[in-house]
């Protein structure tokens, strides 16, 4: 009965991720750049500024797991670095998909359906954090050099700043623009993950060994480190699930994207990619087994 409940929560995620699959693989026309861009530009930064404004999601709450999916990532960085230098493998290329999960387009569905709402909240804090380190950090590491030019010309980071000076300033926000935000941060969740299962489906795996190998470390690393995390910030169950969740997820798909647009191994990230988030199908339910209360 229990597996059944876990199956129901993941279900739903792989489900929609199918349906992209598979409409790829009938050869059907999917516009990739014009949904990405519909996504990235207009339904992601929705979904940051309605959840975190709507939900009433207190500053303290909002700092607390920012300040907690900072220090996770700070560990995915520590412990990556050291297994690639073990391992031999090029920091540039590999470092960025060990640091960062697949928290938005499988984390947040699963964190909803997982926790409801208020675990949706607290998954959107990790997501804001961690695309504002990918898009900086993540991007200067792939690159070779810092640029801000990304982040600065991201609406999501816009859409965090506006939602914390609604929250720190306790705005009510105008119904007509409430609502337009719920409205296109609906639309956000399933076309994400269709559009990842249609990525999957264009991927071409090479140096199997290699993308094994990172896709295994990236879960394991990320689920120890998460409940690490977890425990020391005494964070309270539903905030110490969701960043267990969001810490144990896939290679996230930009890291790819990354890798392609500057020369990064891309085909064995691709591997990393589409390993890792097979891997998950068996490694969510484990992990809701264990995080959520009840079970």
């Amino acid at each position: 009965m229990i597996l059944l409940d876990l199956l129901a929560l993941v279900s739903p995620v792989f489900a929609c991720a199918a349906i992209g699959w598979v409409w790829r693989r009938m050869n059907r026309p999917f516009d990739a750049e014009t949904v990405t861009g519909l996504t990235v530009n207009i339904g992601t930064p929705c979904i940051v500024f309605d959840v975190l404004t709507r939900l009433d999601v207190s500053l303290g709450d909002f700092g607390l797991m920012a300040a907690a999916s900072l220090v996770a990532i700070f560990g995915f960085a520590v412990v990556g670095v050291v297994w690639l230098l073990i391992a031999g493998f090029s920091r540039a290329a590999f470092l960025p998909a060990l640091m960062f999960p697949n928290c938005g387009n499988i984390g947040l569905p699963v964190c909803l359906f997982a926790f409801g709402e208020a675990g949706l909240a607290s998954a959107v804090s990790f997501f804001a954090v961690m695309i504002v380190l990918q898009f900086t950090v993540g991007v200067a590491i792939a690159a070779g050099r810092a640029s801000f030019r990304l982040l600065l010309t991201s609406p999501v980071a816009y859409a965090l700043v506006l939602a914390l000076i609604v929250m720190s300033l306790d705005i009510t926000v105008p119904e007509p623009i409430a609502k337009t935000t719920q409205l296109l941060s609906g639309l956000t969740i399933p076309v994400m993950l269709i559009a990842l299962g249609v990525s999957i489906a264009q991927l071409r795996i090479s140096s199997l060994g290699e993308s094994l190998a990172v896709a295994v470390t990236r879960m394991v690393m990320g689920f120890g480190i998460g409940t690490a995390t977890a425990w020391a910030f005494s964070l309270p169950p539903v905030m110490a699930g969701v960043l267990i969740i969001q810490s144990s997820l896939p290679v996230a798909v930009f890291t790819y994207l990354f890798a392609l647009r500057y020369g990064r191994s891309p085909e064995t990230l691709a591997g990393a990619v589409v390993l890792s988030t097979l891997f998950s199908f068996v490694s969510l339910p484990l992990v809701l087994y264990l995080v959520m209360p009840g079970t």
